[in-house]
């Protein structure tokens, strides 16, 4: 692998580990975290089952034992017993599954009704168990009434024995009949056989054939012999010229062999033509006078009388030689044609020898295949007739491969220990219990961690706020103070506060927010209030709005009276009216607060701007650079007033007066009021309450208001789990907080 591979690889292997840890410890956590809320499923059913298994075992019947031992019995090795095998690879289980089948057991009952014909019949539960490392078989009965169980277990027991016999009784009576079959048809081919094999004899003399089968063959063989020589001579003068067999005769210096070659044909093969002796000596002559005329050439001229004359005697007898020769090449060609003759008449000799042989050849084998087959079937015949002699005797003397052991023992009461009861009915309960538990897990689709949060929904995370452990106890925890020793509580706030502040550039900040959740009791109120005190203690002036003007809360929280006129009044009394028609106001409210500010010494120092008329309901609160405006009076026009322009012209002016304006408004499911009013913002802020909020609901509001063009910037996760599997916030790091500073 390459090192650019290598570095691809390994960030995405880091990342698949670190995201099955955390899938598995966010699994674990949402188990911990139901086992948490629901221990006491667990409980009931640990508690249910125990009461059941206490109430079966104070009111069940009290059942008797008997048990019979039975053993598998030494067999003598005797041919007789041989006959009748079992399986036995699976000899023990076969067995103990015969002990315990139908047909044992109803047989049982029937001769337990006969021994005890004033007894009803009982139901018996039987067992057939296997001694470890024995052969020893234990039949247990279980039932109701002592006498019948042990008769019935007895009688398990002889009846087995029975039924072992019965079928082995079955086997040879089935054996026997396959046997008598087979043997008929054996005697009737015997007999078939035997005719066959009697007309053969009766129209072929054996000893005959088996004497000409041999004497065929010897005289086939010294004819084939005789046709190979006489072919290797005719080959042997075809292949050599008269010239090589003359020089071959002389080389040698025997006439009689002159044809015997070394390559062509094998040593010792002779031809039955030699060449005419006056040929050769007249040849012998010419080859002499020719070498002594090359040696008087040597110092006498061709003209010398004595070369001349030896000239002349040369000539002479080369012309006697040719004669010779044409006489020889005759006797050469007589020869061959009477080599061919021979040839001819041998092979079809050989042929008609080849054909008689073959004949005495198939009448022997004929005769050999009706006496092996008359053999073999007499061999068959006879085998088979002694094992049906022997399956009768083998039948009385083949002793039952099991036998009874003991008899079946008095019943005794079994009433199972209470304290084992318990037990199995406190582990079913507690089964039972956790089943239910991940059965409502599956069900449950609230939101436990940042993990599923992020798996669930696409929007981003913008904060995380902790369960509070003074919540547990006292309920919804309070607002943020000056010198809150909450320190993991008050910085998740700062960082919610910071990821607002620095989402964007300056001049395009959000500054008019709507904190707001998919249902009631998720935080909203709370995370608005103290998101507004955040924002104050950072030197911004920020006015928090109370616009759940249903339900609205944010007065109590602050101290202030019930009843003080808010937003309702200034939205009712406000001197524009209707519906407004204008887009939504991000930029118009953006652009209004940024004038403001450009305009703030101005309007100071005597300007001729005029408050809006809220502004008198605006009420002061502990916390510096903090206003509250409260709801108002109750009323369920909340939708309508949102609708109308005085809602475009309270939050242009509100954007002018503060640097930051906080709505808290009703869940978005509960009532239309938040799908209203959020299009005019500059974003939403949708709260997510950690185990409380329903994931398929949550994602329902976030679509209506994505449907009304709502810009949503993050989900705000309130009241994690400190220690849910991946919430790491500020409780490792304590020591940076034992002298807290003010809000």
């Amino acid at each position: 692998m390459s090192e650019a591979e290598q570095a691809d690889g390994s960030p995405n292997l880091a990342h698949q580990r670190h995201a099955w840890r955390t899938g598995f410890l966010t699994r674990y956590y949402r188990c911990r975290t139901q086992l948490i809320r629901r221990w006491w499923l667990l409980v009931c059913g640990t508690l249910l089952g125990l009461g059941v298994q206490a109430v079966v075992w104070r009111f069940q019947q009290p059942l008797f034992v008997s048990c019979g031992r039975m053993i598998v019995n030494l067999k003598l090795s005797i041919p007789e017993g041989s006959l009748y095998t079992e399986e036995l690879n699976n000899f023990l289980g076969t067995q103990a599954a015969l002990m315990q089948s139908a047909a044992v057991v109803s047989h049982a009952h029937e001769r337990v009704g006969e021994r005890l014909p004033t007894m009803d019949p009982q139901p018996v539960a039987l067992k057939a168990l296997i001694q470890p490392k024995t052969t020893i078989f234990v039949l247990q009965g279980t039932g109701a009434n002592a006498p019948y169980t042990r008769e019935f277990v007895q009688a398990c027991m002889e009846q087995y024995i029975n039924l072992k016999k019965e079928m082995r009784e079955q086997t040879s009576d089935t054996t026997l009949a396959g046997l008598t079959e087979e043997l008929r048809r054996l005697e009737t081919e015997l007999r078939k056989g035997d005719e066959l094999l009697v007309a053969f004899q009766s129209s072929n003399s054996v000893i005959l054939l088996q004497e000409q089968g041999n004497s065929a063959g010897t005289f086939l063989a010294g004819l084939t012999q005789r046709l190979a020589n006489l072919k290797s001579e005719y080959s042997l003068l075809e292949a050599l010229s008269l010239e090589q067999m003359l020089e071959r005769q002389e080389r040698r210096g025997d006439s009689t062999s002159m044809l015997s070659t070394e390559s062509a044909v094998p040593v010792g093969l002779e031809s039955g033509w030699t060449a005419d002796s006056d040929y050769s000596r007249a040849r012998q002559q010419v080859l002499v006078l020719k070498a002594e005329q090359q040696d008087l050439g040597k110092y006498l001229r061709p003209k010398h009388p004595k070369m001349v004359e030896l000239s002349d005697d040369i000539a002479r007898r080369e012309r006697l030689l040719s004669i010779f020769r044409e006489q020889t090449e005759q006797q050469l060609q007589s020869r061959k044609e009477s080599l061919k003759v021979q040839i001819r008449n041998l092979e079809h000799e050989v042929q008609e020898w080849d054909a008689r042989a073959l004949e005495i050849s198939r009448r022997n084998a004929e005769f050999q295949r009706l006496k092996g087959n008359s053999q073999r079937t007499q061999a068959l015949y006879d085998r088979l007739l002694s094992t049906m002699q022997t399956l009768d005797l083998n039948k009385q003397i083949s002793p039952e491969s099991v036998t009874i052991m003991e008899k079946a023992s008095p019943a005794v009461p079994d009433r199972p220990g209470l304290s084992h009861k318990l037990i199995v009915g406190a582990v079913a309960g507690l089964v039972g219990g956790v089943l239910i538990l991940v059965l409502l897990d599956r069900l449950d689709d609230r939101i436990g961690s940042l993990s599923e949060l992020q798996e669930l929904f696409p929007e981003e995370v913008i904060g995380q706020i902790p369960r509070e452990r003074s919540a547990l106890r006292k309920g919804e925890p309070g607002l943020l103070g000056s010198q809150d020793e909450r320190y993991a509580f008050v910085e998740a706030y700062r960082g919610l506060r910071s990821s607002i502040l620095y989402m964007a550039e300056p001049q395009r900040r959000p500054r008019t927010l709507l904190v707001t959740s998919s249902v009631p009791n998720d935080g909203k109120s709370l995370t608005a209030a103290n998101l507004a005190i955040t924002l104050a203690s950072a030197g911004a002036k920020v006015l928090l709005v109370d616009a759940d003007l249903r339900k609205g809360s944010l007065h109590h929280r602050f101290g202030l009276a019930a009843g003080m006129p808010g937003l309702s009044e200034a939205l009712g009394e406000a001197p524009a009216s209707g519906i407004a028609s204008a887009p939504p106001a991000f930029s118009k409210s953006s652009r209004a607060g940024e004038s403001s500010r450009a305009d703030g010494p101005a309007r100071q120092a005597g300007s001729p701007f005029r408050s809006p008329h809220w502004a008198e309901f605006i009420q002061p609160t502990k916390i510096p650079n903090l206003f509250l405006l409260p709801r108002g009076d109750t009323t369920h026009r909340s939708s309508e007033l949102f609708l109308g322009a005085s809602t475009i012209k309270f939050l242009e002016d509100g954007a002018a007066l503060y640097d930051f304006v906080v709505l808290d408004t009703a869940p978005v499911m509960a009532a239309d009021d938040v799908t209203s009013l959020a299009p005019h913002l500059d974003g939403v802020l949708f709260v997510v309450r950690a185990e409380h909020t329903s994931a398929r609901v949550a994602r329902a509001a976030l679509d209506l208001l994505y449907l009304r063009q709502v810009k949503v910037l993050g989900l705000v996760f309130n009241a994690v789990r400190p220690a849910s599997a991946d919430y790491y916030y500020y409780y490792q790091y304590k020591d940076y907080h034992e002298s807290y500073p003010a809000a």
